[in-house]
């Protein structure tokens, strides 16, 4: 069992090591670096350009300062020989020669720096263009994936893998790629010509490189484990961080601030704990790499030296094999920066991608046309439904709503009566039988057509931190002010808004957090009212209204949906007696059927919730004769 952070989020399960898809960084790495490309070839062919132009820049300062090592002393070596005017001439022909080699060094180290600067700035610019276009792609796909997506994984996560995985896929393309790019060029060329200059020399230069690799190999590899874990405890902590600001009233009102804080404490003590191994490997192979490093340039002074000494070698070459080395001092220790560079990228990249790579449940057929309504007659026929295989929610349901006709479903929690709600704009896909309007299956016809033909207000009325008309219009935002109007006295709320200091221009909050909950509900239902869909549905929309102000909404909607087809969920049958049919469900069955006198003479499940609700103060004996008559049908 996983450990629980403050008994209240629960922790990730830790990462396998041995599980970790050792293929899967060139991959990951391969296709950033491709989008990179595709979205700004001329700036990474610049970027290219100018990393190659630093590295030969870089390396020609070896050459010149060994030959400028070796012309002084050829010139001192000829001063110490001659006298007067000559020696005099011979310390000016060297002092002229070195005068000239440093003016050469400062050119190539201003081109250097020139050229490095240009390659960061385009590589930046293309990082922030990739970071644009992955943030619109996660977004737009986060639109795309189906209801059952995001029923299974919490929204936490997913903002972290919205800011900070994208954020560390995006920092690979300017402090790993080009780096990176600038390394290889610098010690590839820089080690042929070593080789080709010294193969002894190289050779003991070069020494370093076998350590150096299995330190990086292994440095790469704990990284991506460790990066593993500090992004799920990333999600946990942005997901407690919301959950604690979207329930701050309840919060408050429990005392629990000490038991919140604590939670967070947990997880973000588990975050820094992994944090800190992170920058644990990093200096520990920063270290044994410059140990290394330092190690084989000794082993090249003390060769090279005694080389010098004997008259093999002369003190320019062996200043060039020095310079070579120390050149390569700085890419050397960012070896380390592009390795954790990578495998962040690796990692974040994975966790992005794994999202923006799936393919929604529900989704338009290749052929699928927009739908067109010639009756607006909805129909389920034989409907079962389930969210996971092997736990059915709905059993062959089948009713008929003709446009001007109501249908009242009720039935105790959990029956399957917002799911059915749910099945007709296709949230889901049933599991078997068919949803139609019109004879078309809502399966074969553009999500986009359906959903316009389809009104839904749910019992969770849910606003943005916006004005009430854009609220309001929230399906049509172009719709004119009367209709916005008309919608809300429809709604019942047009009086309180009209008495509002902004009138319709008034912010409502985060999530509509200035309002009642029954004026959010409200609120709901006129913008459920304003696109006027062919199919209109009301989910218990009305349960946070009171019975005064439920009947004159009850009665402006009869009047504003008098030639659609509407289905009203509900739990208090005042909502929907008054629907030309009306379905008992229970256990995602329908159990009864008819009108609302039809089912009270019936004297089966719907007249004894009507009793309950009716009756209060008849309502445990009832419970008792309706539970009596349970079990003498279970008997039967």
């Amino acid at each position: 069992m996983s450990p629980s952070f403050g008994d209240g989020v629960r922790a990730p399960i830790a990462p396998d090591p041995k599980a970790i898809d050792v293929t899967a960084m060139p991959r990951v790495l391969r296709r950033i670096a491709g989008e990179a490309v595709k979205l700004e070839p001329a700036r990474v062919a610049v970027a290219v350009g100018a990393s190659l132009g630093a590295a030969v820049a870089s390396l020609s300062l070896p050459r010149l300062f060994g030959g400028a090592v070796n012309e002084a002393q050829k010139l001192l070596g000829i001063a110490s020989q001659v006298h007067g005017s000559a020696r005099m001439l011979a310390a000016h022909e060297a002092r002229h020669a070195l005068m000239i080699t440093a003016t050469l060094v400062i050119v190539a180290t201003a081109t250097r720096g020139f050229l490095t600067m240009a390659a960061n700035y385009q590589a930046e610019f293309v990082s922030q263009k990739v970071a644009y276009q992955y943030r619109l792609d996660f977004f737009r796909q986060l639109q795309r994936l189906s209801f059952g997506f995001h029923d299974k994984i919490h929204s936490g996560d997913l903002i972290t893998r919205g800011m900070l995985d994208l954020e560390g896929a995006r920092s690979f393309i300017q402090n790993g790629l080009l780096v990176a790019l600038t390394m290889i060029l610098l010690v590839g060329i820089a080690a042929s010509q070593m080789i080709a200059t010294d193969p002894v020399m190289a050779a003991l230069g070069l020494a370093f490189t076998p350590l150096a690799s299995v330190v990086l190999a292994r440095m790469g590899f704990m990284l991506r484990v460790t990066w593993l874990h500090v992004q799920r405890l990333m999600s946990i902590l942005t997901l407690t961080m919301e959950e604690n600001l979207q329930g701050i009233r309840v919060v408050r009102s429990f005392a629990a601030k000490t038991f919140e804080l604590a939670k967070f404490d947990d997880a973000a003590n588990a975050a820094l704990a992994y944090s800190y191994r992170r920058i644990f490997l990093r200096f520990q192979a920063v270290s044994v790499m410059t140990l290394s490093f330092y190690g084989s340039m000794g082993l090249l002074l003390w060769y090279g030296g005694g080389q010098v000494a004997v008259g093999q070698m002369t003190a320019g070459r062996l200043t060039e094999f020095l310079t070579y080395m120390t050149l390569l001092q700085s890419p050397i220790r960012q070896i380390a920066m592009i390795v954790a560079a990578a495998a962040r990228a690796t990692t974040s990249g994975s966790r992005l991608f794994e999202i923006l790579d799936l393919e929604p449940a529900v989704a338009d057929k290749p052929d699928a046309r927009d739908l067109i309504v010639t009756e607006g007659v909805l129909r389920f026929e034989h409907v079962d439904f389930a969210y996971d295989p092997g736990a059915p929610v709905l059993h062959d349901i089948s009713f008929e709503v003709a446009p001007g006709r109501s249908l009242g479903i009720v039935g105790p929690p959990g029956s399957g009566k917002s799911t059915i709600a749910n099945l007709v704009p296709r949230f889901y896909d049933v599991t078997a039988g068919r949803v139609t309007i019109d004879g078309h299956d809502v399966r074969d016809v553009t999500l986009a057509s359906l959903r316009s033909h389809v009104g839904l207000v749910q019992q969770e009325a849910f606003l943005f931190d916006a004005t009430v008309t854009n609220n309001v219009a929230y399906a049509d935002p172009w719709a004119e002010e009367d209709r916005i109007v008309r919608a809300a006295r429809v709604a019942q709320i047009h009086d309180y808004v009209a008495a509002l200091p902004g009138a319709y221009e008034t912010r409502v909050g985060e999530r509509g957090v200035a309002l009642s909950g029954g004026q959010r509900q409200r609120m709901s239902i006129a913008r459920g009212v304003v696109p006027g869909p062919g199919v209109m549905i009301f989910d218990d929309s009305t349960a946070a209204i009171d019975a005064v102000t439920e009947k004159k909404v009850r009665d402006a909607l009869a009047r504003a949906t008098a030639a659609k087809a509407t289905i009203i969920i509900a739990h208090r049958l005042s909502s929907l007696m008054h629907a030309d049919e009306i379905i008992v469900l229970e256990a995602g069955r329908i159990v009864e059927r008819g009108t609302h006198a039809a089912l009270i003479a019936l004297n089966g499940e719907y007249a004894d919730l009507f009793a309950l609700q009716t009756r209060a103060e008849q309502g445990l004996s009832i419970a008792d004769d309706r539970l009596r008559r349970k079990r003498a049908e279970a008997a039967a």
